[in-house]
């Protein structure tokens, strides 16, 4: 099973904060909100995540590179300066998801799910 994180939004509703930062990386409780998601669906067994990128995208490029989580393999795609939004961000993805079903998960949520019970369905 593999997931993507959809990560490429430029976070206008809270500006001024993510002028430097993208919204996936901000934290929350000393944690960031991408870091969340991809502990839940690692936790839950999936250890393959593409995540789309537009603004600051290599930021989050480079805050994937320094995880170190044994297995997990983590690609980014950019869509460039302009999202192309959760339908084009897909589309955009599918050479990395082609494989089988995929979950598909918004990089500014957070919640307290446990995927495994699905993941394992």
């Amino acid at each position: 099973m593999k997931a993507m994180i959809l990560a490429a939004g430029r976070g206008e509703r809270l500006m001024p904060y993510t002028d430097q930062t993208p919204k996936p990386l901000l934290m929350v409780d000393g944690i960031s909100l991408l870091e969340r998601n991809i502990n839940g669906l690692y936790g839950a067994g999936i250890r393959d995540i593409v995540i789309n990128t537009s603004w600051l995208g290599s930021h989050i490029q480079d805050f994937v590179t320094q995880l170190d989580l044994p297995g997990l393999h983590i690609a980014c795609v950019h869509e460039g300066d302009t999202p192309l939004g959760t339908g084009g961000g897909i589309f955009n993805a599918l050479d990395h998801l082609q494989d089988g079903p995929f979950w598909v998960i918004n990089a500014d949520i957070i919640t307290s799910y446990n995927f495994a019970p699905i993941v394992l369905a």
